[in-house]
């Protein structure tokens, strides 16, 4: 959120100033119908699946004329920001679990629609291949070696809180295991050095994520279900969006991609292209510019 790569929902007051001072994100009364030509994307930073498909609709938005800012933010202030008519598209709400109680809260405030993402979103518990369980109910018999910890993500993400009913559910809280806070890029941090090293660990993780291309992990089987059933990624904007630009809201309806495309653009924008992401997406589009070229039509 506004550290780079943090999935954290607290509302934050660098999170609310983020918005302050974007005068042309969203359209007041006056520009309805419109000429404004400035959009906000709000990006929920850490979800590495929004970051990429946010920078690439920048590209295709800026190349048919518009502005296009893309603040960090944390996912709080991001649906009030929805919900006030602050920003104007939002691609990675996760429903109905991840995201439901802010959905609950500002649901009806936004316009919903569609879900773009042709695969289940699914939160996991998981941990390197080489390690020798592969079911929740046996992280006990791995305490030990992983001195009883998961190597978490920050507190207000949804998988975290997914991730603790998790261990309140399989008795792993009792057993000793402690899950610690820390942010996504951390967490990934610590899996990229335990996996160089062939060493235990236990994360939470979820997918799409170019994690499962770039380590050797595995998702450990949850039959209590705690972690919840797949979810859907569902793209929104706010009230009036429909109105202001309707080529726009037509081409979002129209937007869809699968799981080896959405991989293929992760793995472009924030591997190969880490520090620099939108050149990332210009990479990518030389390779599939056929698609990206029938992304406004």
């Amino acid at each position: 959120m506004k550290l780079k790569w943090t999935r954290n929902a607290v509302i934050g007051l660098a999170g609310l100033l983020a918005f302050t001072g974007l005068t042309a994100c969203g359209s007041s009364d006056d520009d309805a119908g419109s000429d404004d030509k400035s959009l906000t994307i709000p990006i929920a930073a850490g979800w590495d699946e929004d970051i990429a498909v946010s920078h690439l609709w920048k590209y295709v938005l800026e190349e048919h004329g518009y502005s296009v800012k893309l603040p960090n933010l944390d996912v709080a202030p991001l649906f009030v920001g929805l919900a006030d008519g602050e920003a104007d598209i939002f691609f990675d709400t996760w429903l109905p679990n991840t995201h439901e109680d802010y959905w609950k809260q500002y649901g009806d405030d936004v316009i919903d629609v569609k879900v773009w993402y042709n695969g289940k979103a699914t939160n996991h518990i998981a941990v390197p291949e080489y390690m020798d369980i592969d079911s929740i109910d046996e992280l006990e018999e791995v305490g030990d070696e992983v001195d009883w910890q998961i190597s978490g993500i920050d507190a207000g993400a949804g998988l975290m809180r997914l991730t603790k009913g998790a261990l309140k559910e399989y008795g792993l809280d009792e057993a000793g295991y402690d899950l610690k806070t820390a942010s996504t890029p951390a967490m990934l941090a610590a899996l990229k050095k335990a996996t160089d090293n062939k060493k235990p660990i236990v994360v939470p993780l979820w997918k799409p994520h170019w994690a499962y291309k770039a380590f050797p992990v595995k998702n450990l089987e949850d039959p209590k279900g705690a972690m919840g059933e797949g979810e859907e990624i569902h793209l929104i904007t706010r009230k009036g969006f429909d109105e202001d630009h309707p080529d726009i809201f037509e081409a979002l309806k129209n937007f869809e991609m699968d799981d080896d495309m959405l991989a293929d653009l992760e793995n472009t924008v924030l591997q190969e292209y880490e520090d620099n992401p939108q050149e990332g997406v210009k990479a990518w589009v030389k390779d599939n510019q056929e698609y990206v070229d029938g992304l406004m039509d």
